[in-house]
């Protein structure tokens, strides 16, 4: 994870920094490689994976096909010590849908496999699912700013994890209580958005999208249970991660993401989430099954 605490880092600094993150750079014929967080250290954030992943398969794919749904299985934590390889497969070019497989790798080891599949745009039958009532961003406050009003309550050793600068920002509905979990049914409502503009590249923008709906989806499955990692031993980890991108949408522009989790067991649970614009158009929705573990 990145570790920019500094307060004077610039909203289109952060937003320039997450772009030229996920600027996988091609060393081969569909062989890409993506650079590390700087400041990073530990555990690579599942997100930046799935984005890069889904970057590579779009780089090798043309003729105006669209990115529509994706689905990768976490095998290995990648480590922010070295960079990752991503290798891609051209399973299938045709005339409306081609599909791509790439495997995340770092020191030989594959750590991701991704599968993506693509298509022309066209018209159809049309419906989708209403978007919550919930209130609009403007008026709530960001994640960043509830969590430094907590300070004293977060342990010191998660303090600059916590409150680091990040590229996204979130504003949270009913914000979580981190310091004392209460039990509460498996639902949130979050706004986010990249902090500055970061261009007019749809692909990009389906990218980060990707970075960023690894974000507030694991932790729904353990509201139930009032537990998180920084209150219990709870160990943590995606396991598999599927997006379906249905629409146009700009990242820079705030989205609402509704995630709920009809389901834990056998220490994993499985979570969903569906992302809507301000004008309420569904742009895309989101499944994963992830690791929570509680140790002794």
């Amino acid at each position: 994870m990145d570790l920019n605490t500094n307060p004077d880092t610039s909203p289109e600094d952060l937003a320039r920094g997450l772009v030229a993150l996920l600027d996988v750079e091609e060393i081969d014929t569909d062989l890409y490689r993506g650079p590390r967080q700087p400041g990073g250290e530990g555990r690579v954030f599942g997100g930046q994976v799935i984005a890069q992943a889904l970057q590579a398969a779009q780089r090798s794919t043309d003729g105006g096909k669209v990115a529509h749904s994706l689905h990768a299985y976490f095998m290995r934590p990648g480590s922010e010590d070295h960079p990752i390889v991503y290798r891609v497969e051209r399973d299938f070019d045709g005339r409306s849908f081609a599909n791509r497989r790439v495997v995340a790798m770092q020191r030989g080891m594959p750590i991701l496999n991704l599968a993506a599949s693509f298509q022309t745009p066209e018209t159809g039958l049309a419906h989708q699912a209403t978007m919550p009532d919930v209130p609009a961003p403007d008026g709530l406050r960001s994640e960043r700013d509830l969590r430094a009003e907590a300070v004293d309550a977060i342990p010191p050793k998660f303090r600059r994890h916590m409150l680091r600068a990040r590229p996204i920002e979130i504003r949270p509905v009913t914000p979580r209580d981190w310091a004392s979990p209460v039990a509460q049914p498996p639902l949130q409502h979050s706004w986010f958005r990249v902090c500055a503009g970061v261009g007019d590249d749809p692909a990009i923008h389906r990218a980060i999208l990707a970075y960023a709906s690894d974000m507030q989806l694991l932790g729904t499955c353990t509201l139930p249970h009032a537990v998180n990692w920084m209150t219990h031993n709870l160990q943590t980890a995606s396991l598999d991660h599927a997006i379906w991108l249905h629409d146009n949408f700009r990242i820079d522009d705030w989205l609402l993401y509704a995630t709920d989790s009809p389901w834990a067991g056998h220490a994993r649970g499985f979570n969903r989430g569906s992302i809507f614009t301000r004008d309420g158009r569904l742009v895309a929705s989101v499944a994963q099954e992830g690791l929570i573990r509680l140790r002794d």
